[in-house]
């Protein structure tokens, strides 16, 4: 098996596997996808450190067609008459698995755009830094009487794809992401960030900022559900983002009819201050400029303006509506349940405003200040009506100030309709990758006023 120092390959070494897999195979077309990640984790719980464990693993994947017939299939070992092997399953997979009418239009070879994503920190980084800095969140909250719980990711990763046109692409890069809630007497707070630096990942005033969400939570009053103004912390509008994107913006949701997308493009659908976009070369994300087919990446309009532009495509949705790739082929290292919703976007943005959340605050006369939604699932995936719950922390806000904390709702609203009744749009965005899909969000507060709560807890 080749050597892989920190998890990683290298550019030279992928290529060499690449080659070797394609010559093993005799078919019209083949291409191979190779995956590899190093990962350290560092899980915390009542402000002590449960687990703290090292992964690596790597993976080839291939997959060919001959005439109307294909066959996938993958393996972790990168010795020849292992590559050999895998050649020669897809071959009996191949033989045996029915006609279709798919025919690939394999990438060509093309200059792919590099961004550095690689943070030299986080390849370096070890278990007991992490464990170092998880502990001055826990004795933080210890001295306040305080739980803390999470986890401290930090992994390095990398992607090659090479077809039999000989189009090859290769890029390696880090991503870090800290994640904690902290109890106080039933109250929590919650604090969440990511970013490709480890440096981007500010541990300790994390921890600070779940903290203070958790006092500030104290003795919460109970409120009966109504329509209300709202002001979103990122992390909630992050929600309002992933829902819209999975399985919203996704081509496939779009040509099937099945996306809010499909009968809006052209339409002002949104408030003029919003803007979305998904793009895989912006280095302030987590960047990758190619997709696991190879296409490369871009910046690609969802809505400029409030008008709703498309969504994302991969190979096989962009040939159903006879355009290109857009870059968005979900890897085939998701399994199945996941890789059905591909293609999606990966790396979304949303436009900053210029206003802070303390004057979003101010300029409400009253409403609820929300730091998350919780256990969010569509209803009405049309018009992307979702619903689910608030967490960690709800404010009341009268006369432009916080009253106290009050009981979390249970909400059902369409989010194409909360991201038109926008308001403000914070100046500051957050950055985070989901746990789900490993997609990359930067989102700023909102306030949003009508936002239709159905329920209360007791």
């Amino acid at each position: 098996m080749a050597e892989m120092k920190h998890g990683m390959l290298g550019e030279a070494e992928s290529k060499s596997i690449a080659d070797q897999t394609l010559k093993s195979m005799s078919s019209d077309a083949a291409e191979v996808v190779i995956s590899s990640k190093s990962s350290g984790l560092t899980r915390f719980y009542k402000n002590s450190v449960h687990q703290n464990v090292e992964e690596k693993e790597v993976r080839v994947h291939l997959r060919a067609w001959a005439g109307a017939r294909s066959g996938a299939a993958s393996t972790n070992a990168l010795d020849e008459a292992s590559l050999k092997e895998l050649a020669d399953r897809v071959a009996e997979i191949m033989a045996l698995s029915p006609e279709s009418d798919e025919s690939p239009t394999l990438s060509q070879p093309t200059d792919l755009s590099s961004v550095a994503s690689l943070d030299q920190a986080a390849v370096e980084q070890t278990p007991q830094a992490r464990a170092e800095a998880v502990a001055q969140v826990c004795e933080a909250a210890a001295k306040q009487n305080q739980e803390a719980y999470g986890a401290y990711l930090v992994e390095t990763n990398e992607l090659a794809v090479a077809n039999s046109e000989g189009h090859f692409g290769h890029h390696a890069g880090s991503m870090a992401d800290f994640q904690t809630v902290v109890r106080n007497n039933g109250a929590s707070g919650w604090a969440q960030a990511s970013s490709w630096k480890l440096d981007g990942v500010p541990v300790q005033s994390l921890g600070e900022e779940a903290s203070r969400k958790a006092t500030d939570g104290a003795d919460p009053r109970s409120m009966e559900p109504e329509l209300i103004t709202v002001v979103l912390d990122p992390y909630a509008t992050v929600d309002l983002l992933q829902m819209l994107g999975l399985p919203g913006m996704s081509g496939r949701a779009i040509v099937e009819g099945r996306s809010w997308i499909s009968e809006r493009i052209g339409q002002q659908s949104m408030n003029e201050a919003v803007s979305i976009w998904d793009d895989g070369l912006d280095a302030s994300g987590v960047p990758q400029p190619f997709d696991s087919e190879g296409a490369p990446k871009q910046r690609l309009e969802i809505v400029r303006e409030g008008v709703v532009k498309g969504g994302v495509y991969d190979r096989e949705t962009a040939a159903q509506q006879n355009i290109e790739s857009t870059g968005h082929a979900l890897s085939p290292d998701f399994p199945p349940m996941i890789r059905m919703y591909s293609p999606l976007p990966t790396n979304l943005f949303m436009a900053p405003g210029d206003q802070s959340t303390r004057e979003m605050i101010e300029s409400t006369d009253r409403g609820l200040y929300i730091t998350r939604f919780h256990y969010t699932r569509h209803v009405h995936p049309r018009d992307c009506v979702v619903t689910g719950m608030t967490r960690d922390g709800v404010y009341l806000i009268e006369n432009g100030e916080i009253q106290g904390a009050v009981k979390d709702f249970r909400f059902t609203q369409s989010y194409v309709e909360a991201l038109n009744n926008v308001e403000a749009i914070g100046s500051e965005t957050r950055l985070i990758v989901d746990d789900f899909l490993r997609a990359a969000v930067s989102a700023p507060a909102v306030k949003i006023r009508d936002f239709r709560f159905t329920g209360a807890t007791v």
